[in-house]
């Protein structure tokens, strides 16, 4: 792509060269070439990515009075450069995959597949299953009967969709990822204790741009559905139990776990095992800290706090009320010891 194209797409000034140059790939300022993108968020990155060898670099206006230290050198002002960087990345990738189905796939009966899509090496789509245009399953992926795979999508190799999973446009299933499994649900009979398991029966919806970790798992609905909403990332090893419901632009970070039937709102951020107890809800915005814990039926929300609060402990509550409560439990610890020590020993 042109400088003119990728600026076309994604915003931004050319302050420095011509819109005619071409950029193939992105890179880091030491080790950037003629036709790579880099990019510098402060004045200090920002000269050592002129002192380089790159083609071009985004960084932020006023991040240097000049750019005549490498006049051979295009430079892009961007409000966001480490996002525009990120978004430029995204359009120069070029995918080498060859389009079509491989020979030792297996589909089944009445599936539908898209243009410009790949089916990998012993992949497996189930009866009724569509693939949108321009996407792709791994090498040993397994799509269940009735599945909706959108369009742009990437299903990594032995990732696996149970049957009637609904994928929308660019979502990404990293390798391992469960998707669709029953929920742990089950109903305990008093004069047994035997356990008989509820309907798992409901679906599984991943709305545009989502993105799965690997290893991670997401259980269906029991008569509903459970649901992640668009632009959440889910790093790996995470676990989403049944009839949950995530909002949109949800960070999860590795180790978490969320019990059934939670909510978590828009926006919110959950560090590594976060815990969630069944029927709890976490607002919108709200940030976990790492090993933070909600109770069952309990709510954590940003009303009444600063922006930016994080929550922490269990079970879960502003970090500076926690660390407090902390401070002050070592010095009553430390106040009784002392105490102790004073005293004259009993016989």
């Amino acid at each position: 792509m042109t400088l003119g194209e990728l600026i076309e797409a994604l915003g931004g000034t050319l302050a420095q060269g011509e819109a005619e140059s071409a950029v193939i790939g992105v890179d880091a300022s030491e080790s950037a070439s003629a036709t790579d993108l880099v990019f510098a968020e402060d004045s200090a990155a920002a000269a050592d990515a002129l002192a380089g060898k790159a083609g071009a670099v985004v960084l932020k206006a006023g991040c240097l009075a000049d750019y005549s230290a490498n006049s051979t050198i295009a430079v892009i002002e961007a409000d966001q450069p480490r996002l525009w960087f990120a978004r430029a990345a995204r359009l120069l990738k070029t995918d080498r995959l060859v389009t079509g189905v491989h020979e030792t796939a297996v589909l089944g009966a009445k599936v539908k597949l898209g243009e410009d899509i790949v089916i990998g090496p012993c992949a497996v789509i189930g009866s009724g299953a569509a693939v949108g245009a321009g996407s792709r399953v791994g090498a040993g992926a397994v799509i269940g009967e009735g599945v909706r795979i959108g369009e742009n999508c990437r299903i990594y190799p032995r990732a696996v969709l149970y049957p009637g999973v609904t994928l929308g446009n660019r979502v990404v299933v990293h390798s391992g990822a469960v998707l669709g499994a029953d929920g742990f649900g089950y109903v305990r009979d008093n004069a047994t204790s035997s356990y008989t398991q509820f309907p798992q029966q409901g679906t599984l919806v991943l709305e545009d741009d989502v993105e799965i970790g690997a290893n991670s798992t997401i259980d269906r609905g029991a008569l509903a559905e459970t649901r992640i909403r668009r632009g959440t990332k889910i790093d790996n090893l995470v676990h989403i139990g049944h009839n949950c419901e995530i909002g949109e632009d949800v960070i999860i970070v590795s180790g978490t776990g969320i019990s059934g039937s939670c909510t978590v709102g828009k926006g919110a951020i959950l560090a590594g095992q976060v815990g969630m107890g069944d029927h709890s809800h976490v607002g919108p915005g709200v940030i976990m800290g790492g090993q933070a814990g909600v109770l069952p039926h309990k709510t954590i929300t940003n009303k009444g706090q600063k922006p930016g609060t994080v929550f922490w402990g269990t079970p879960a509550r502003p970090l500076m009320q926690e660390l407090r409560e902390q401070a002050t439990l070592t010095r009553l610890t430390k106040a009784g010891r002392s105490k102790k020590d004073a005293s004259p020993e009993e016989e």
